[in-house]
């Protein structure tokens, strides 16, 4: 007898699925409204099995990009504020989200929630589409009965960032192929143009320069150790990429790298940024400044600067504000901690807060203009460095040649 795959909604109003023996489809469908079911899809279960492999092939392969995420919390802004029960807000989100994996933690976190689950707990439990930040501001919203003022904060945190990595991968399209294409220039040169000079210069009995016999140098060390040289590479890389994700690893690299003259004020400008913008909110919520700094801690998205928030908050005491505190940091600029005591003293931090946001973000953005008209110079020269070496190590043994046969 064939087997069909159901889906039904049962007498309490909950979706289950299961499978049915019966000889046709209309006979599964009347067996299952005999026993009290409402049949939502009944398929056969060889069409079925198919088509569910597929899907879940297709769940898996699927990212949840940042304007999905946004476009999540819009909808779930809206509906909260126009007051409809949370259950009935994630069915029709269920409903409408096109990207089959935010749908299914979607699904997920409605269960969850029937099961009597907070809002908070259900978002938790899946941490790769919502980040600890977007968690712990839900949580402050439920916990303050703000929650769709908290969303609308974290919809412009997250378009505004979304907007700085696009702005960022714009920045560094141009300078990655042009330093793509000069990489394959000098491998073709180096293996197949210059051995072939080198070797009529040899004949010739011509002293080959400096800049040549370097050259040949390593085209023979790339021509005999290639097997090292590609296992070494390899070695290095995966030994980088697990050290750079290591706490260690992280701290010492944005350490250096903010001592650069351009990049580092370049991550000290957006971790300001960062800084008052999510700052900002757990102080509309009524959350206390330790837990306010815990989040940031886990949220602000530089390591040595998240080491720096985790000593400031051991010295913090209850009630007597952060800006004392701040002071004995080495990444924070005196403009921030200026503005934060003023906004302390005057009871509107938030307001102040909101302030340093808008101003560094206008510096990031002239910061990221600077990093443009610097990449241009610094790939001409460059690109100069990697011709001009090639052209002295094929031009200066032709010039000598030249000159012997004169």
């Amino acid at each position: 007898m064939p087997k069909f795959s159901y889906q039904a909604i049962n007498p309490s109003g909950n979706l289950v699925s299961g499978e049915i023996d019966a000889d046709t489809e209309d006979i599964a469908n009347s067996m299952l409204i005999a026993q009290g079911y409402v049949p939502a899809n009944v398929t056969q279960k060889s069409e079925t099995a198919l088509r569910i492999n597929w899907t879940k092939i297709r769940t898996q392969l699927s990212i949840i990009k940042p304007n999905e995420l946004t476009l999540f919390s819009k909808q779930l802004r809206t509906l909260l504020t126009a007051g409809v029960p949370i259950t009935k807000i994630l069915e029709v989100l269920e409903t409408q989200t096109d990207n089959l994996k935010l749908r299914g933690i979607i699904t997920r976190i409605s269960q969850d929630i029937r099961e009597g689950s907070s809002l908070y707990d259900a978002f938790r439990k899946h941490p790769n589409a919502f980040s600890p930040l977007y968690c712990s501001m839900v949580q402050a919203g439920e916990a303050s009965g703000a929650l769709p003022e908290i969303l609308d904060r974290l919809i412009y945190i997250t378009e505004h960032e979304n907007k700085i990595r696009a702005d960022i991968k714009s920045a560094l399209q141009y300078p990655l192929l042009v330093i793509s294409f000069l990489v394959v220039a000098f491998f073709v040169l180096l293996t197949f143009v210059v051995p072939k000079f080198a070797g009529i210069f040899e004949n010739a009995g011509i002293d080959l320069p400096v800049p040549t016999k370097i050259c040949m140098w390593m085209y023979f060390t790339m021509s005999q150790y290639w097997y090292l040289l590609v296992g070494g590479t390899i070695a290095l890389l995966v030994g980088a990429y697990y050290y750079l994700r290591s706490e260690n690893g992280k701290l010492t690299t944005y350490r250096l790298l903010m001592r650069l003259p351009i990049v580092g004020p370049l991550l000290i400008k957006a971790a300001m940024s960062r800084f008052a913008s999510i700052f900002s909110i757990p102080q509309s919520s009524g959350v206390t400044v330790t837990e306010a700094m815990k989040i940031l801690y886990g949220t602000i998205g530089n390591a040595a600067i998240a080491r720096e928030l985790d000593q400031i908050n051991e010295r913090l005491e209850q009630g007597r504000g952060i800006a004392n505190p701040l002071k004995s940091s080495r990444y924070f600029p005196p403009l921030v901690i200026n503005m934060i005591s003023i906004g302390e003293e005057a009871g509107n931090l938030e307001d102040m807060l909101n302030e340093i946001a808008k101003h560094y973000d206008d510096e990031l953005e002239y910061e990221m203009k600077k990093l443009s008209d610097a990449i241009g110079p610094l790939l001409t020269v460059g690109l100069a460095a990697v011709v001009g070496f090639f052209a002295l190590a094929i031009f200066l043994p032709m010039w000598d040649l030249t000159q012997m046969v004169k």
